[in-house]
C-alpha cells in the first residue's frame, strides 16, 4: 500500500471555506458549574440577563452564523466524507471520487480495512483513516 499514491488524489473543486465564528457557542454559566454541560442550550429564564441580550454578555445562536451551503460539512482537503463499512459500499462512490472521501467505520476489523484500501487504491478513492488499526500489525 503506497502512500504517497493516495496523497496525490485531490477534489474536482475546492471552493474556500469560510468560517464565520471561529469559537463554538458555550452555555451561558456552564463555567460556572462543573454539573453544567457546555453545550449550547436556550436561555428560558424570566429575568435572565443573557436571554433580554444585555450589554457584556455572550453572542447568541443565530440563524446567520450559518456556514455556506456549498461549503458545509466540507473537510479541509476539499472532499466530503462517506462513511464505509464494506466493500460493496465503496463502490458507491465510484463515479463519485472526485467529490467524496471515503472514511472506514470505527467498527470494521483490520482484515475488512485492508481489502477495504485495497479496493479504495484500484478504484482512486481517497481513504481519509486507511492506516488506521494497520500501525500496530506492521510495526512487528
Amino acid at each position: 500500500m503506497a502512500v504517497g499514491s493516495r496523497s496525490k488524489l485531490r477534489p474536482a473543486v475546492r471552493p474556500k471555506i469560510v468560517k464565520k465564528k471561529s469559537n463554538k457557542f458555550v452555555r451561558f454559566h456552564a463555567d460556572l458549574f462543573k454539573r453544567m454541560a457546555q453545550s449550547w442550550r436556550k436561555p428560558h429564564g424570566m429575568d435572565g440577563r443573557f436571554r433580554r441580550h444585555f450589554k457584556g454578555t455572550p453572542k447568541h445562536v443565530k440563524i446567520g452564523y450559518g456556514s455556506n451551503k456549498k461549503t458545509r460539512f466540507l473537510m479541509p482537503d476539499g472532499f466530503l466524507k462517506f462513511r464505509v463499512s464494506n466493500v460493496a459500499e465503496l463502490e458507491l462512490l465510484l463515479m463519485h471520487n472526485k467529490k467524496y472521501a471515503a472514511e472506514i467505520a470505527q467498527n470494521v476489523s483490520t482484515r475488512k480495512r485492508k481489502a477495504i484500501v485495497e479496493r479504495a487504491e484500484q478504484l482512486g478513492i481517497k481513504v481519509t483513516n486507511g492506516d488506521a488499526k494497520l500501525r500496530a500489525e506492521e510495526s512487528e
